[in-house]
């Protein structure tokens, strides 16, 4: 009896025991690691990572009748800016728009211009390198106490790049009107980001500094900004990239310069305070009348 009841309770165990071994190694096989995120299980993105650019139509320079250059600065603390500011740190694939241009021109061939000769934004290649000593990255040597020794001991700090004191983004554009669309149509031409910060000595934070960093070509920007997600705040699963919410405008900003005859002065040089903001209303304005006056209405 001893040895049937032994028997009868090892085959119940086995039976709970082996489908819930089968239940754990089946799990393990099934579970994708490459679509875990953290937030989602349910399918892996593909869609956006094999995005290419917008194609823009094509643009002959018999059909451009009329053209202005302008320079735009994209402020990140504007609501309708922040999904080019946040994420501040990468979250999964997700990255803000100056942590993209610096990974693409560390690791992608990107390459980056000198903001030195502000008349010829393209012409100084530099490296990436150069790119950092504008973030002010230094290694800091601080004394630590030795409490064995009783003496002060050397100790150096790594230093941080703080990418979130780029809250600034300027924008050298070109409009014109295409006559063979008839449209008034704008490329931009290229993107220089701006560091906001105040210098370690300033503890009361009164004079703040501003210091552009690099320029990029956007048309060599555009590969990289089409394959990285903007976050959507209205639908998780139509995230748009980089790349569209420069092609649709999906951002604000206002004019600080226009190519003019006086070696394209900015507009704080002849313009300051209220008077500089209509300066830029005026120059803005300007350009969309110029479509609004080849209609009859």
């Amino acid at each position: 009896m001893k040895k049937t009841g032994i028997l009868t309770i090892a085959i119940l165990i086995l039976v709970v025991t082996v489908p819930l071994m089968a239940q754990v190694k089946d799990t393990t096989k099934t579970t994708d690691q490459s679509t875990w995120s953290g937030l989602n299980m349910v399918y892996k993105k593909e869609h956006i990572f094999n995005k290419k650019p917008i194609e823009y139509p094509q643009v002959r320079e018999a059909d451009v009748m009329w053209s202005k250059v302008v320079w735009r600065i994209i402020d990140l603390r504007e609501k309708m800016n922040q999904p080019l500011f946040y994420p501040t740190k990468p979250i999964g694939d997700r990255m803000n728009l100056i942590e993209l241009l610096l990974q693409s021109v560390k690791d992608k061939g990107l390459q980056a211009y000198s903001t030195i000769d502000e008349s010829n934004e393209f012409k100084e290649p530099i490296t990436y390198d150069q790119v950092m000593k504008n973030f002010d990255v230094k290694d800091k040597v601080i004394g630590v106490l030795n409490v064995v020794t009783g003496l002060t001991d050397s100790t150096r700090i790594k230093g941080e790049l703080n990418t979130d004191e780029v809250l600034q983004f300027m924008v050298k554009e070109m409009w014109f009107f295409d006559r063979k669309r008839s449209v008034l149509d704008v490329r931009i031409i290229g993107i220089c980001p701006i560091r906001v910060y105040f210098e370690p000595e300033d503890v009361n934070k009164e004079n703040i500094q501003k210091k552009k960093l690099f320029w990029v070509k956007y048309p060599e920007t555009r590969p990289f900004l089409a394959q990285k997600e903007v976050y959507n705040a209205f639908n998780d699963s139509e995230m748009r990239s980089f790349d569209e919410i420069f092609y649709k405008r999906f951002f604000t900003g206002f004019i600080v310069q226009e190519s003019n005859v006086f070696n394209n002065r900015v507009i704080e040089d002849y313009a300051l305070g209220i008077e500089s903001l209509r300066e830029a209303e005026r120059i803005e304005n300007l350009i969309f009348q110029f479509e609004h006056d080849l209609w009859e209405y």
